[in-house]
């Protein structure tokens, strides 16, 4: 049952990263379009907020938790402190909160907002947001990763 824990955690981590990195690369797209052209790339962000990104989050957080309790000893006590661990649980946690949380909801509401009318400085207050939040979630689940690698 680890194995199929442990595949869940690596599937959900990819699509985490993989969503992050295609929405990144069509935000840094959208720099070259016009205003019109900015709402195509903000509901193509939020398509891949809900598909790829949030579920990947979801899962590895959850089969993460998983892999945690299966690692305790047989009497149910802890095996032994181990930094990496803590580090990858902890910005795991925190990022894939700050992904669910805030750069879902926000890039939802980008996708409604026509950036070229009424509310355009809203679109962009949104936008701001997005790319600040985005980051963060995407650089702690990078030091996740960094935290998985060090885990003995």
């Amino acid at each position: 049952m680890i194995k199929a824990w442990l595949f869940l955690h690596i599937l959900g981590f990819a699509l985490w990263i993989g969503g992050a990195v295609a929405s990144m690369v069509a935000g840094v797209s959208a720099k070259r379009e016009g205003r019109e052209g900015l709402g195509i790339v903000a509901r193509a962000q939020a398509a891949i907020q809900k598909v790829l990104i949030g579920p990947g989050a979801l899962i590895t957080v959850l089969s993460g938790l998983m892999l945690t309790f299966r690692i305790t000893g047989q009497n149910g006590d802890l095996v032994g402190f181990n930094p990496g661990l803590v580090l990858m649980q902890a910005a795991g946690i925190i990022g894939a909160l700050v992904a669910l949380l805030i750069s879902l909801p926000t890039a939802s509401k980008l996708a409604r907002i026509d950036p070229a009318g009424p509310h355009g400085a809203y679109f962009d207050e949104l936008r701001a947001r997005q790319k600040v939040t985005a980051t963060i979630a995407g650089t702690l689940a990078l030091v996740a990763l960094v935290g998985g690698v060090m885990v003995r």
